[in-house]
């Protein structure tokens, strides 16, 4: 699933694309991106007809598009979720799932989705931030984001330190990539109990993840395959800079050691058993 990183990426290319321009028409192939608005996909096209965009906006892994009418067109990528900006009669993509046209005579927006569990849906009076998303903590990335209520909220869980990473109502945004690649730069165990770290401890991790996230934004994300490209189709590289997560059996870049994979929460962890070992006090 597209991280922080990659959901910045296609706002950005996005962004130089929409923002001031105004709908023609908007073509749902599929109703299932559309189940979030309740409304339904007549409802969704009917609404967004006539009206213009303001620049995207983004918290975590959520992006929405404002209108200058004061609503938004939220959405999430899902694991395949992509928007695509192509010329006007440009072959369709396979998976084509909702197509934006505009007035003027530029290209249009498409949103693509192999597995169809992104969506967009609209919501009125998002533009400045969607009710529906407004429980999700703000990103280290966010002016705004307060570094110290995240370190007494971490404190306060009595959990293990990666699933505290990973809870959207404490920090937004980190995801299983780019948690693991924070968890080896610190030398910490995912499963260190959040009650035994000093503050100082919590502002590092908390650190280093924006580090290897600003650096994975650099070049433009993480891209394992095709489903997640931005808005050109291009893929990210951040895949070869990556030194724990994927990288089973692979030696340590700091000592050498094969990098082990663990079960983590119905999906996977990797980490290097001497810089990371099993902590004495753990919470899995």
């Amino acid at each position: 699933m597209p991280e922080l990183p990659e959901v910045e990426v296609v706002r950005r290319g996005l962004a130089e694309f929409t923002t001031g321009r105004t709908i023609d028409a908007v073509e749902v192939l599929h109703p299932r991106p559309l189940r979030r608005h309740l409304a339904g996909p007549d409802d969704f096209a009917a609404r967004l007809k006539g009206q213009t965009f303001a620049e995207p906006a983004r918290r975590g892994k959520y992006l929405w598009l404002p209108l200058t009418s004061g609503d938004a067109v939220l959405t999430h990528l899902g694991m395949s979720g992509q928007f695509r900006v192509q010329p006007v009669g440009a072959p369709e993509e396979r998976h084509l799932r909702v197509r934006i046209r505009f007035a003027d005579d530029g290209g249009e927006v498409r949103f693509v989705d192999q597995r169809m569990f992104g969506g967009l849906s609209y919501s009125e009076g998002g533009a400045t931030l969607p009710e529906e998303i407004a429980h999700i903590a703000r990103d280290p990335f966010d002016p705004l984001f307060d570094l110290e209520r995240f370190v007494a909220g971490v404190r306060r869980r009595k959990t293990g330190l990666k699933r505290a990473l990973l809870d959207q109502s404490l920090v937004s945004g980190i995801g299983n990539i780019y948690a693991d690649e924070a968890l080896w730069r610190a030398k910490l165990h995912y499963a260190r109990a959040t009650e035994t770290m000093k503050p100082l401890q919590i502002r590092e991790i908390l650190r280093h993840a924006h580090e290897v996230m600003a650096a994975a934004l650099d070049v433009g994300g993480t891209s394992f395959d095709a489903l997640y490209v931005n808005v050109n189709g291009e893929s990210g590289y951040f895949e070869r800079g990556l030194a724990v997560y994927g990288q089973e059996d692979s030696p340590c870049p700091r000592d050498g050691r094969p990098i082990r994979r663990e079960s983590f929460m119905n999906r996977s962890s990797f980490r290097c058993p001497k810089c990371q070992p099993v902590p004495r006090h753990a919470r899995w």
